[in-house]
């Protein structure tokens, strides 16, 4: 079977697959927290492997940077996989007052600049929602191990080094609570694929308050989201 992309088997990606950017995330998550481990690609170094936590089948692979990239894993584990759950996790710099680095943000919804929906030709425009179950499931998890968590609304842009110094400024005005790269198009994806997608975040650094987590923070906050993940992915 395979894909360009993609060289596992039919069979070898469990129904829920997390999805980190960084395929090294992937790797981290796959030898510090799932047992009897299989590692199912390696094409272009997109690491995936399929695991048991806490005895049930569980896969993570990285997604890359950016729409483009998380469009094409998501939408080949969706369609040549049957993966019937994604769940990205990932960083995120914060717009909103109310949240701060290290807390956890679920995307109920995620605002895009991209063109990615054009594809659709949609006689207006597409609002890319969470999966409620996922989602609910989520927020009860956090809560039940005292997790600080934000729900509510995000942005994935195409650009990283914007041009304009005002972008971040309108979609703050709009209580977006933070900015990613690839919520949006997992999003879509599982809208037209007719699966379930869930996007959760860690706040790396606040736009507006001047604060970024150090290395030996971002491991712990970011370990925090991984066991929450999985958790939720086995549910």
């Amino acid at each position: 079977m395979g894909t360009p992309h993609n060289s596992a088997q039919k069979g070898d990606v469990a129904k829920t697959v997390l999805m980190p950017g960084d395929p090294l995330r992937a790797k981290y998550i796959a030898e510090n927290y799932l047992t009897d481990v299989k590692q199912f690609n390696e094409v272009r170094n997109m690491f995936g492997y399929t695991g048991l936590y806490n005895g049930k089948k569980i896969s993570v692979m990285g997604s890359g940077m950016g729409m483009p990239s998380m469009g094409i894993y998501s939408y080949e584990l969706y369609t040549k996989y049957d993966v019937d759950n994604i769940i990205r996790i990932g960083s995120a710099g914060a717009l909103s007052d109310d949240i701060d680095v290290m807390d956890i943000v679920a995307a109920m919804g995620a605002c895009t600049d991209s063109n990615f929906a054009s594809q659709y030709m949609l006689p207006g425009t597409f609002a890319p929602i969470a999966d409620f179950g996922l989602l609910k499931r989520t927020v009860e998890e956090a809560e039940k191990n005292k997790l600080k968590i934000k729900v509510g609304n995000i942005v994935s842009s195409d650009i990283f080094y914007n041009d304009s110094n005002e972008v971040n400024d309108k979609w703050k005005k709009m209580n977006v609570l933070a900015v990613d790269m690839e919520a949006a198009a997992l999003y879509m994806n599982a809208a037209r694929c007719n699966k379930k997608a869930l996007c959760i975040l860690t706040i790396s650094d606040h736009l507006y308050k001047n604060k970024s987590l150090s290395a030996a923070e971002r491991q712990n906050s970011f370990n925090e989201m991984m066991k929450l993940a999985l958790e939720v992915g086995i549910g």
